[in-house]
């Protein structure tokens, strides 16, 4: 019975190291989150309800547009499965370990003013699907925010899949104080799903720094003249429905899908083109509601998003 009852006792200790263990790394990597937010002034997720509005699109350029304008940005994808940030940057370069064991990784260096971090930069083939489930999607962006050496930056932009799924509650979860950018496009099946997205940012306690409106209308190559397509207006319809800010519309421009494809901005370069122009209003809109300053210090930890309680 002894033996026993000691077999029982030594099991049990094993069960409760590891769990001691399990707890600590937690509190370890919560630490290291807090540290690295705390040094971070605003944080924008950018989303939408449905894919193809031109949402990473946008995301880029944010980043890049006001990293050209002197703030410090960082641009971090979270869309797990279809990573396309490096991509629409041409960024080259694989991850590289840090330099001290419990030292931090280095996110790719787009510019002076831009780091850059995505699952892409992660892979040896760039080209192999990710098969994950939700708990190891959550994990990836819990360490893309605490081990990756963000620095003090202005703004951090977060691009986001479609939907609101696991990759925008993790970042919702394990960032505090993090805003909203939506994206939609004009026409009413997107107006019905970026519902949604708004939804969202309520139950979820999301500021929403505003609307944006895309592909509002095309910009014809030949005379320059706008022709509405979708439609417009629609964006600016529903910020009013949900008295949002609306933080402007953008006409679709063929160029923009060219630059796209070569790894080069053109929302953010070209100043003549009027899809520029309307960019660089949105831009401004969003310094105004979300004005550079210095960092506020370590922000309160954000909850782990296990199933611990």
């Amino acid at each position: 019975m002894s033996g026993s009852s000691c077999s029982s006792s030594c099991s049990s200790a094993s069960s409760c190291a590891s769990k001691e263990s399990q707890q600590a790394q937690a509190a370890q990597q919560e630490n290291a989150i807090s540290r690295s937010l705390g040094k971070i002034k605003h944080k924008i997720l950018v989303m939408s309800g449905k894919g193809g509005v031109g949402k990473s699109t946008v995301s880029v350029n944010l980043a890049l547009a006001l990293a050209k304008n002197g703030h410090r940005v960082g641009l971090m994808d979270v869309d797990i499965h279809g990573p396309d940030v490096v991509r629409m940057l041409n960024l080259q370069g694989t991850l590289q370990p840090p330099a001290t064991p419990d030292g931090l990784i280095a996110p790719l260096q787009y510019n002076e003013n831009v780091k850059v971090v995505s699952l892409e930069y992660m892979m040896k083939d760039r080209d192999e699907a990710i098969i994950w489930r939700g708990p190891l999607k959550m994990q990836a962006i819990r360490q893309f925010v605490g081990d990756m050496d963000w620095g003090e930056l202005d703004y951090l932009v977060i691009d986001a899949p479609p939907g609101t799924g696991d990759e925008p509650l993790t970042v919702a979860q394990t960032i505090p104080l993090v805003k909203a950018v939506v994206v939609t496009t004009p026409q009413k099946v997107a107006l019905a799903d970026v519902r949604k997205s708004i939804n969202f940012c309520k139950a979820v306690k999301m500021e929403i720094v505003g609307v944006v409106e895309n592909m509002s209308g095309l910009i014809c190559p030949h005379c320059g003249e706008v022709v509405e397509v979708f439609k417009s207006g629609g964006g600016e319809s529903i910020a009013r429905e949900f008295d949002l800010p609306f933080l402007g519309r953008i006409p679709m421009d063929p160029k923009v899908v060219m630059a796209g494809d070569d790894g080069l901005p053109y929302l953010s370069e070209n100043a003549d083109s009027p899809a520029a122009q309307a960019f660089a209003n949105v831009v401004k809109a969003v310094e105004l509601r979300l004005p550079p300053g210095k960092p506020s210090g370590p922000l309160p930890m954000a909850g782990c998003g296990c199933s611990c309680g």
